[in-house]
């Protein structure tokens, strides 16, 4: 039989650090990096005798995702103790939320190839992460670093809603950008802000669901992809081999393209959840949902709508621009200094896309401001540089930010404009390319943009592109 034969399901536990200034039970740094064991304290290192208060700012943060979500908010929710043992959990339990989140029944829209496709949220709850292990591989043991221990965490757990690893990958970009919007989380999935725990199971269509996989803690979009991909392989293998798929954890190794197995899967009853005797009920009004309902600001969806209609973007570019928070913000402020969306617009799609992916940067890490991508439109407007200076000036932007009309001043690149400079190197490029003028008298447009291109060529990309035309056709038509 084929992978064709078979349904893919799979149902996602998305994990995403909140911004807060402080960790969920104590006051603590929440920020990325430090030495280890630096941004620790009693409590969140769980010293006998230490009692933990509820950060009320991830509360709010929590309500605002599961409002961006479509999410029912729990009047009455509470923190419970989930039991299980790892070395970098000095508790040697988590807190986190057991029966009753502080969100459920919620769903996230996505574009598919078969059109749009509600995927269902089962419930987003907060809970704090556990530190982590540095593997010693001279000293032959692990040393563990409890900086991220008690930083503030919403789950987010989806319904088994979804089919094929495409799936998987549109939606948690769509959750990454609904969370960047709402600025909840930085999602820098580098720095594990945003990861993802992925069960993935397959049966025949007609025949009961298979036992599921888990694999922890994902982050990365291409791991992710690929991770699923083998996986539903590997199942399948073994049903076809006339075995049986094990309910475990799988660690996957990026480098061999493999999962291999950790330990059992854990259900719920494995956990042991109890109340948290040390925490009180987390009790919500009208009011404050209603509050928290009021500040939420433009979604990726709606303001995708508004630059079709009052920018007349296509849908694609937007779709791009607005997929980032951080890209749509640049595009927002670029255009109040130049007012000119369409160029803008083609900057971010083409040479600012374009150099993120070659230098591996998220959009997040873009070190210039949109008001000094305005700049550079304006410049290449008025004429002061051309199209391919601005690419030089953009390039310059990126390792070493600052006004784009220094920039230019700093490097000799002005724009020649000057007519009687421009009709001396229109003359010395007609003069070495007689083969062009009879090519041109002899109908052959392109021998216009050979003659132009040679010009810039001497110029550096200096010369005024538009004077340059028309002096070449001017000389040419004698």
């Amino acid at each position: 039989m084929s992978r064709n034969d078979y349904e893919v399901i799979i149902g996602l536990e998305v994990h995403a650090e909140l911004s807060t200034k402080t960790k969920i039970f104590c006051s603590c740094p929440t920020e990325f990096g430090g030495s280890p064991n630096t941004h620790t304290c009693p409590i969140c290192m769980a010293m006998p005798g230490t009692l933990p208060v509820l950060n009320e700012r991830v509360v709010e943060y929590a309500v605002k995702a599961g409002l961006a979500t479509n999410c029912e908010i729990s009047r009455n929710s509470k923190n419970d103790r989930k039991n299980y043992y790892y070395p970098d959990l000095p508790k040697s339990y988590q807190i986190s939320q057991f029966d009753k989140p502080l969100c459920e029944n919620g769903y996230v829209e996505i574009e598919t190839g078969n059109g749009k496709k509600q995927i269902r949220l089962e419930r987003i709850h907060i809970e704090e992460d556990a530190g982590k292990l540095n593997h010693d591989d001279f000293g032959g043991g692990s040393l563990v670093d409890l900086n991220r221990a008690g930083v503030p965490l919403i789950e987010i757990v989806s319904k088994p809603d979804l089919r094929s690893s495409e799936e998987v990958e549109v939606y948690i970009k769509k959750l990454k950008s609904i969370l960047e919007y709402i600025e909840v989380s930085d999602c820098k999935m580098q720095e594990g802000s945003l990861r993802a725990d992925v069960n993935v199971s397959v049966h025949k269509p007609g025949e009961p669901f298979g036992t599921r996989t888990e694999m922890k803690n994902m982050n990365s979009f291409r791991s992710i992809v690929r991770a699923i991909e083998y996986e539903v392989d590997r199942q399948i293998d073994i049903l076809e081999d006339g075995g049986k798929i094990d309910q475990e954890t799988l660690r996957w190794d990026d480098v061999s393209g493999k999962t291999f197995s950790m330990r059992d899967k854990e259900d719920a009853q494995d956990y042991r959840y109890f109340p948290d005797p040390d925490l009180v009920a987390i009790k919500l009004s009208e009011e404050y949902i209603e509050n928290i309902k009021n500040t939420l600001p433009e979604l990726p969806e709606s303001r995708k709508e508004r630059y079709l209609k009052q920018y007349g973007l296509s849908e694609k570019d937007a779709n791009i621009i607005t997929a980032s928070k951080y890209l749509s913000d640049l595009f927002e402020s670029a255009i109040k200094v130049c007012n000119n969306p369409k160029a803008v617009n083609n900057w971010i799609i083409s040479d600012i896309s374009r150099i993120l992916n070659e230098k591996e940067m998220e959009a997040i890490d873009i070190p210039f401001t949109g008001e000094q991508l305005g700049e550079l439109v304006i410049l290449i407007d008025k004429g002061t540089i051309s199209s391919s200076i601005g690419k030089k000036v953009l390039e310059e932007l990126f390792e070493n930010p600052k006004n784009p009309e220094d920039i230019i001043k700093e490097k000799g690149w002005i724009q020649i404009s000057d007519e009687g400079a421009i009709k001396e190197i229109v003359m010395k490029i007609l003069e070495a390319n007689p083969q062009s003028i009879a090519d041109f008298k002899a109908g052959k447009d392109r021998a216009l943009g050979f003659l132009v291109g040679q010009a810039m060529k001497e110029t550096k990309g200096k010369a005024n592109p538009k004077m340059l035309n028309e002096m070449f056709l001017e000389e040419l038509k004698k």
